[in-house]
This record gives structure tokens, sequence and C-alpha cells, in this order.
């Protein structure tokens, strides 16, 4: 991670999440974050709808030029990047993986800015929305409203330590055949 939000905000989540995979929604203080809100987001994991926004700091909102409550993350993204950022978002929430990713998009003057792209899911609970947080900043403080974001680069943030113990509990409970679904 090398912008400083999302190492802050990195920091506070996994803080948080003790043993856990994730965190509880509610776990997350807005207050003791108030520095970082305006980076700060939290989208619905509702695929067919593009991963709407449910909330969006006023510094994402102002990269998109526009109230982003209830709009789909995805539509943020070029034609090309936008499949790629939809499989980064469903393995965030169903795999419960946060995901790092460089963005580029295209300011008014026709200049490129560079961005970071922080995801992180939240545990989830049985009769609950599922959804993910997340900090989008750019490295320019001065961007205005961006164009559409492309994907430059991303990684999953494994946690080794963290998902071991699991990982064993699912062998030593397996018995006979077991079929993994794949991707199409």
């Amino acid at each position: 991670m090398k912008h400083p939000s999302s190492r802050a905000f990195f920091a506070y989540w996994d803080n948080k999440r003790g043993s856990a995979r994730a965190p509880d929604r509610a776990d997350i203080d807005p207050a003791a974050v108030r520095e970082l809100l305006g980076d700060i987001f939290v989208l619905s994991c509702e695929q067919k709808l593009g991963f709407p926004f449910r909330v969006a700091g006023t510094r994402v909102c102002a990269l998109a030029g526009r109230d982003l409550k209830d709009q789909g993350f995805a539509a943020l993204f070029t034609d090309a990047s936008r499949s790629e950022i939809e499989e980064i978002t469903t393995i965030v929430a169903d795999e419960t993986l946060g995901a790092i990713a460089g963005l580029t998009a295209q300011r008014e003057d026709g200049s490129k800015a560079h961005l970071e792209l922080l995801l992180l899911p939240f545990n989830a609970r049985p009769h609950t929305p599922v959804s993910v947080t997340g900090v989008l900043a750019p490295f320019d403080d001065e961007c205005g409203a961006l164009g559409p974001f492309t994907v430059t680069s991303w990684r999953y943030l494994h946690q080794p330590e963290k998902l071991l113990p699991r990982a064993i509990r699912k062998l030593q409970i397996a018995r006979g055949l077991m079929v993994y679904e794949g991707l199409r």
C-alpha cells in the first residue's frame, strides 16, 4: 500500500478484526477514522446492480463529479476494466479477502491521475446484507472530477497466518470426494 489513507484505514480495519477474517460492520466507528472519511466508501454486494454505493465520502464523490449514493461502483470504470473490478469486488466479499489496486483516470485537462483503491470485506452475518468497504484516494490532492477509472494493477491481501487454522479445520471435517466450483 502506497497511499497514507489506505495504510491508515487498513491498520484500523486489521485491528478491529482481531483474529477474525474481517470485522463486523458495526465494529467500524466513523469517529475513529474521522480524518479518512472523505476517502472511505461502503458498497452493497449486489453484482447485478454494479455494486451500488451505500455510503461514499465527499472526496470520493468529488472524484466522480457527483453524489454516488445508490450509484453503481462498477460504472465508474472503463468498459475494459469493468469486468475485472466486478470480479475483484466479488472475491473480496465472497472470500473475505482484502484487495489493493492501482488505478488511473483522465483529468479534465487531459492529463492522467493516479489513484489507489483498497477494498476490504466485512464479516458476513445471517440476515444482513453483504457489503465491503474501502478507500479510493488520489496521489495528487488537486484532481478535480475524473473520467472513468482504469485498473492498472491489483493484488489480494493474503493473511496466511490468520487463514491457516480455518483451512486445517475444513480439511479435518472433509471426507471422501470434495468438489470445488471453478471459474467460468
